[in-house]
């Protein structure tokens, strides 16, 4: 019982000091300024893998229509994936390509790889997008005031499309926690502020060859972290180039969606987890260590948070009968409790979180459900189904 209890305070005691140093790290960032002053405009490719997305790419393909960016150049790439013909049709009229996708086994990773590999011109920079995504105005601007920088890999904060139901205000606020609990301190603190999946640009030379070598069926973005990573490239966070995202509406599609990036997050903490060890002893390469083994060794936010709060009732409750004093987890508990509430952007402060925080406890015990289904989750393409009308920024 004793080995339990140490193993157990070992691991939350890791993720306590390890949040504590992120909050420490947000506080520490600080965003560009920008001037909008560039005289070298990059081209951009900007991909948008959509599959069975009917109901949303129409509408979000021409709000991204409508940057103030020279339009020779950017394009706009579309990967239609079993998408219905009079959609396909409805997008071959507006100014953008769409590509027709046939695969007997659908990934992200296969689409954008389908768009790259056929693209004959030389674009600088590659944005990925979700179907779902639109972004703001300026945003190309900004992206490439950036690369002209010198960033090769930058991720833009997605803020919330939507935030009519408990999930959904839920899943925006993880995000931000997300935000200012890996990204920012990831900038601040040269480690890396991971990859979101969405509203991400590349040098496009080096996002090919990445890509060519990937097979990911999950979690791509991860797996596209640490290559980057291990080649000494840097990732950027941008707080300030901002993109609308779509956030999960129900419980059954955040289950989904969650089992599919847990999943992923176990696998390629199996696949990368020598490396990243090997490399930090090695090279001192503390940003690919923290993104192979220190980051994906960790429980999902919530779940940590909730067994914390369990540990702490229970330790109190059978006080007598354990081997470390009950105060020791309720100070842990207290400590993230803490953070967390910190980290919270002020903006999410609102009745809607006090209605929201009914809903955790279900959201909790759901996360837990999602463990059970693992198995074989990253074998198969497992589609998140958006539904929101595009809203401008």
């Amino acid at each position: 019982m004793a080995i339990l209890e140490v193993t157990v305070l070992v691991y939350f005691s890791f993720v306590t000091v390890y949040i504590s140093v992120c909050f420490i790290g947000c506080l520490l960032y600080k965003d560009k300024k920008f001037h909008f002053n560039n005289k070298n405009q990059n081209s951009f490719h900007i991909l948008i893998p959509a599959y069975k997305e009917d109901a949303i790419i129409l509408s979000s393909v021409k709000e991204n229509l409508k940057q103030n960016y020279p339009i020779q150049k950017f394009k706009i790439t579309v990967i239609a994936d079993s998408l219905q013909p009079n959609t396909i049709t409805q997008l071959q009229d507006l100014n953008i390509e769409v590509l027709i996708a046939q695969f007997d086994f659908s990934t992200k990773v296969k689409s954008l790889n389908l768009a790259i590999q056929h693209e004959p011109s030389n674009f600088d920079y590659t944005v990925i997008l979700d179907a779902d995504n639109i972004l703001e105005p300026n945003y190309l601007l900004k992206v490439n005031e950036l690369h002209n920088d010198g960033y090769q890999a930058i991720q833009t904060q997605r803020i919330p499309k939507n935030q009519d139901t408990n999930m959904a205000f839920l899943d925006g606020l993880s995000e931000a926690l997300n935000y200012n609990l890996i990204s920012k301190p990831g900038v601040s603190l040269k480690l890396s502020p991971g990859l979101k999946g969405s509203g991400m640009s590349f040098n496009s030379k080096i996002l090919k060859e990445l890509l060519s070598n990937m097979t990911s069926v999950g979690g791509f973005d991860r797996e596209l972290e640490l290559k980057l990573l291990q080649r000494g490239i840097s990732i950027y966070y941008s707080h300030n180039t901002v993109v609308q995202d779509e956030k999960v509406s129900s419980i059954e599609v955040f289950k989904r969606q969650r089992t599919r990036w847990v999943a992923s997050q176990f696998i390629y903490l199996q696949k990368y987890f020598v490396s990243g060890v090997v490399s930090f002893i090695k090279n001192r390469n503390l940003a690919y260590f923290n993104s192979a083994v220190l980051r994906n060794i960790q429980l999902p936010r919530l779940v940590n948070f909730g067994l914390l709060f369990m540990l702490s009732v229970t330790s109190f409750l059978f006080r007598k009968y354990i081997f470390f004093d009950w105060q020791i987890w309720c100070l842990l508990f207290l400590i993230n409790l803490l953070i967390l509430l910190l980290s919270v952007p002020k903006h999410f402060y609102s009745l809607k979180i006090v209605r929201a925080a009914f809903y955790v406890p279900s959201v909790f015990f759901n996360m837990l459900l999602v463990f059970l289904k693992l198995k074989g989750a990253n074998k198969k393409f497992i589609h998140t189904p958006k539904t929101s009308d595009s809203r401008s920024i």
